[in-house]
């Protein structure tokens, strides 16, 4: 007999017995479902901006001069350039677009035009091979590197893409002047 015969019969005889096991134990039946199952709820999935759409973004970020004024700050550059752009959103401060809303989805490799977040702090990448954001700065609305020995020491940004068909309460109108402006 060749040397691997001996494992390969020992194998059939225990799949043999495993079966003969199998067969001899009492079936469980499935339980009975009292409640009529729910039907599938049809969802959109959602639909991210593109790389044509991040330029858009950017453009309308490098297009405009920005001015810090009481009570404007990197939260409020990043909707009002959202809103420029043609992708409203409900205006949420830093903090709440560190934690996520629902007008964003987290992403794991930034593209120009996401927005980059930390406790406190938002910005829209501008080019992710070089690690540079939009933003306010010490000194006005500038690009800075976000792997900086600064923006490390704030801990790790979080990167959101935005939501095309997210049903924002508002954001129809908004969208539409938007077109309307942008055609004329």
């Amino acid at each position: 007999m060749r040397p691997g015969w001996k494992s390969c019969g020992w194998s059939v005889v225990l799949c043999a017995t495993c079966a003969l096991w199998a067969q001899t134990q009492p079936h469980a039946q499935p339980a009975q479902r009292t409640t009529r199952p729910e039907p599938a709820k049809t969802r959109l999935a959602p639909k991210l901006v593109n790389a044509d759409d991040g330029l858009a973004i950017l453009g309308a970020a490098l297009a405009g001069r920005y001015k810090v004024q009481g009570g404007s700050d990197c939260s409020h550059l990043v909707h009002t350039i959202y809103e420029k752009a043609g992708f409203p959103y409900k205006y949420e401060s830093s903090s709440d677009l560190y934690a996520g809303v629902d007008e964003f989805r987290q992403v794991s490799r930034p593209q120009p035009g996401d927005v980059i977040v930390w406790p406190g702090h938002a910005g829209i990448v501008v080019r992710p091979s070089h690690r540079e954001f939009f933003s306010f700065m010490r000194h006005g609305a500038g690009v800075d590197h976000y792997n900086s020995t600064y923006w490390m020491s704030r801990g790790i940004p979080r990167f959101y893409r935005y939501i095309k068909n997210h049903p924002c309460a508002g954001c129809t109108s908004v969208r539409a002047s938007y077109r309307r402006e942008r055609d004329e």
